[in-house]
């Protein structure tokens, strides 16, 4: 075997047992929309809890803000900037003890930003959101020693809610 076909084999094998290790669910999804002033991290961590979400990814969101609050990558602290800002993509997970949401925002000249999402994104006009539930799956938060963060885990649910 070649040392390339013997890299790309590796890779492969890397990549289905990574695979292997994914977990299916079924999904159910929830629509709602946010009004103006509503604190758009804030709201979805409520909303969680209330409906004591174990497991859910964005599907889609899309809106308008007063006001964006970004951590840009590796750095420390957020940016914040205020104006008005169309939502053009919200993507991440949720469950009722954590999140994890990048958002991308534009300007009324079309120049897109994004970030993770921190409190103290406020709603100007409206926000709809699609939110689809794993209800077979339960997200947790374990440290990683690579970097020390805490990272996504997934288990199975042993019964459905």
């Amino acid at each position: 075997m070649t040392r390339s076909l013997l890299i790309v084999f590796i890779v492969m094998s890397a990549i289905t047992a990574q695979a292997q290790q994914a977990m299916q669910s079924t999904s159910r999804v929830h629509v709602f929309r946010l009004g103006p002033h509503q604190d758009l991290k804030k709201s979805l961590v409520a909303w969680a809890q209330l409906h004591k979400i174990k497991a859910a990814v964005v599907v889609t969101c899309v809106g308008s803000l007063e006001q964006y609050t970004l951590r840009f990558a590796n750095q420390e602290n957020g940016t914040s900037l205020a104006g008005h800002f169309e939502i053009v993509s919200l993507t991440g997970t949720i469950s009722e003890t954590s999140t994890h949401l990048h958002l991308a925002v534009s300007d009324s000249t079309g120049q897109t930003t994004g970030g993770h999402l921190l409190d103290g994104n406020f709603i100007y006009t409206t926000t709809e959101i699609a939110i689809a539930e794993l209800p077979d799956l339960a997200f947790g938060r374990e440290t990683d020693t690579t970097y020390g963060y805490k990272e996504l885990t997934v288990k199975r649910r042993s019964s459905k809610p």
